[in-house]
């Protein structure tokens, strides 16, 4: 199987907006500035549900060359990489993802693919907006992502989809800035979510590709040490009344990433943590090191999730 650039793109656009959304979560917003409102109106929960649709994703494109027990054996070292993580950062949402993988997307792969998982996931999702919404919004986005990736909608079905998802965003948000109504911004997000990766996909470029691919290929990687940062920076986070600091921290962390996942993968087929992680899955020491000479632009093998 090769790396399909696109979905390491958006991969890597969710992980540089969700290295923002949560340097943000981490600092006092009372009295809220318009930095706060920016972020809460613009950002927030709408890098995690492309993760999580693209999750959906990953576990279809892992299902087509390997069993069901191989992948029950990846969601469990990632369990134990969240666990990890937990350790210093309590806001993680490896455990999640493993627990849901597990208990949602395997059942779910027994079904006839397609349009019975995509109601499936849009009826999860109903009930989560209902209840609250937050993590529990994630059983229904990877069900819609694995559909999704069955049904493939078409490239001319982009623009109107974007536009659609466009409005319904300004709509939605208007709406809950006048009522401040928890499931008018939880619906908003989710439009906002759609409006972000449509959009992205419609203005991909060769510059945007090669800034975003790296970051989206490592993305495990870059997600576990971005919250390594945060957890340093805390002191400076928590004193910081503009919040300018979480817009500082936010850009420079992910623009070292970028430059430190191309480099390593001029080096390296997978992140250090993916590596890991393909290792533990498989039980023995996947090749890793890039062969001299190789063509680092041609998409590369790879067994397990893009």
């Amino acid at each position: 199987m090769t790396r399909i650039r696109e979905l390491d793109a958006l991969r890597g656009f969710a992980v540089g907006g969700i290295m923002l959304v949560n340097t943000w979560q981490h600092t006092p917003h009372e009295p809220k500035n318009g930095l706060d409102w920016t972020i809460e109106a613009l950002f927030q929960s709408r890098f995690y549900p492309i993760f999580s649709l693209l999750f959906g994703i990953s576990f279809m494109l892992f299902l087509r060359g390997n069993s069901r027990w191989a992948l029950l054996s990846r969601l469990f070292w990632l369990f134990c990489i969240g666990l990890v993580q937990h350790t210093f950062y309590e806001g993680e949402v490896l455990t999640d993802y493993a627990f849901y993988g597990a208990a949602v997307l395997l059942p779910a792969s027994f079904l006839a693919p397609g349009v019975p998982v995509l109601l499936l996931g849009v009826v999860a999702i109903a009930w989560a907006l209902q209840v609250g919404g937050g993590p529990l919004l994630i059983p229904g986005l990877f069900l819609v992502g694995m559909a999704l990736w069955e049904l493939r909608p078409s490239r001319p079905l982009l623009l109107p989809g974007f536009a659609v998802a466009a409005v319904a965003t300004g709509l939605l948000t208007s709406a809950w800035a006048m009522t401040n109504e928890w499931l008018v911004y939880s619906v908003a997000a989710l439009a906002g979510a759609a409006a972000y990766a449509l959009g992205l996909l419609l203005a991909l470029r060769p510059w945007t590709s090669a800034v975003l691919e790296p970051l989206g290929k490592m993305a495990l990687t870059n997600y576990v040490s971005g919250t390594a940062v945060i957890v340093l920076a805390m002191p400076l986070l928590e004193t910081d009344s503009t919040r300018w600091s979480v817009v500082g921290l936010a850009l420079a962390t992910v623009a070292v990433q970028v430059v430190l996942s191309r480099w390593w993968l001029t080096r390296f087929r997978y992140g250090p943590i993916e590596w890991l992680w393909r290792c533990l899955t498989w039980f023995r020491l996947v090749p890793n090191r890039l062969e001299s000479g190789r063509d680092h632009n041609r998409p590369l093998p790879d067994p397990g999730v893009p």
